[in-house]
């Protein structure tokens, strides 16, 4: 075959893949979607921020967006059954810091690789987290409380929801930055961390507004500062671990929807096209704040771009608290 007719039928293959995107994009979805989500059902942000956009999507297009619950292995099970699905756009991930820019770093085994599996479509909400101490602690402020705690090495405690989590993670990297040492007490789930933070079992914990703030306000636990670089829109009056001398300290928690990593682009920009139209009402804005929830949308290149560089933070503090998990 001459080189002029490879180029031309190349050229038309070219065309008809193009067109062929293009032409799934035009009818999709003409079938209901599936929204994994790999955590229990109402059981924290991710549950309830997908409830809110499924049947949202569903009434824009006039098809059936149904949440599904895989919950496991901190996620990944459901995580891991995407990756493997058909890469058509019919079942979709809601995806998580922990699952894309902490689970590569943590389990020494993983089915799947979180990073080239799945491909990222549009970010849509950042779940800000609040340093807690228990209300007893002679201590105001942030200083006051790294003066406090550099005082007694190895004497104060913090609670967190896990071995490896955000909440875990979120004071190793406060042991590093402020150069403190606290005793690590894992729970099984939040409920208990805060249970027993509030009664003086341990010091310190780290976690998502809805879980703390009632408390702060109730006076039970004393609010230290907020985790993300800018004040959270629920807690406006709490500053940032950042402003208050923690330069650079940024952890929190996100939503976003991830789908199989060959999934044609042309349906990955209608699905980032809806849930844009869909997340950018007041009345999902108000829902998010009032769910502890800072409204936050980024498109696939961004979120591709936020992974990487939440990935090569974390890496640094997993390997300095030298935690590994199977």
């Amino acid at each position: 075959m001459s080189n002029n007719k490879w180029h031309v039928l190349a050229g038309c293959t070219a065309a008809l893949i193009i067109l062929n995107g293009a032409a799934q994009a035009q009818k999709y979805p003409d079938r209901p979607v599936r929204l994994v989500v790999p955590y229990p059902a109402g059981a924290s942000s991710n549950d309830i921020l997908a409830r809110q956009i499924a049947p949202r999507l569903t009434e824009r297009w006039r098809q059936n967006v149904v949440v599904d619950d895989r919950s496991g292995a901190s996620g990944n099970i459901g995580a891991e059954l995407v990756a493997r699905s058909p890469a058509d756009g019919y079942t979709l991930l809601y995806g998580t810091g922990g699952l894309l820019s902490i689970g590569p770093h943590l389990y020494t085994k993983l089915a799947y690789d979180p990073q080239k599996d799945l491909a990222p479509v549009a970010l849509m909400a950042v779940v800000p987290y609040l340093l807690v101490i228990n209300a007893s602690l002679p201590v105001k402020n942030l200083e006051e409380f790294i003066a406090y705690a550099k005082a007694r090495p190895g004497k104060l405690s913090f609670a967190s929801s896990g071995v490896g989590g955000t909440p875990h993670l979120c004071v190793e990297m406060l042991k590093v930055m402020a150069g403190i040492d606290m005793l690590h007490v894992p729970y099984k789930g939040g409920a208990p961390a805060v249970v027993d933070t509030i009664g003086g079992q341990t010091q310190a914990y780290c976690a998502g507004l809805a879980a703390t703030m009632p408390h702060v306000r109730s006076g039970k636990l004393r609010a230290l500062g907020v985790t993300t670089l800018k004040r959270s829109a629920g807690a406006p009056e709490i500053p940032t671990l950042d402003e208050q001398g923690l330069k650079g300290f940024d952890v929190n928690s996100w939503g976003a929807v991830f789908v199989p990593v060959k999934t044609p682009k042309a349906v990955i920009e209608t699905l980032h096209t809806s849930i844009v139209a869909v997340m950018s009402t007041d009345v999902m804005r108000d829902t998010l704040i009032k769910q502890g929830m800072d409204p936050l949308l980024l498109g696939p290149k961004e979120l591709a771009d936020l992974i990487r560089t939440e990935s090569a933070n974390w890496a640094k503090v997993i390997k300095t608290a030298g935690i590994k998990l199977e």
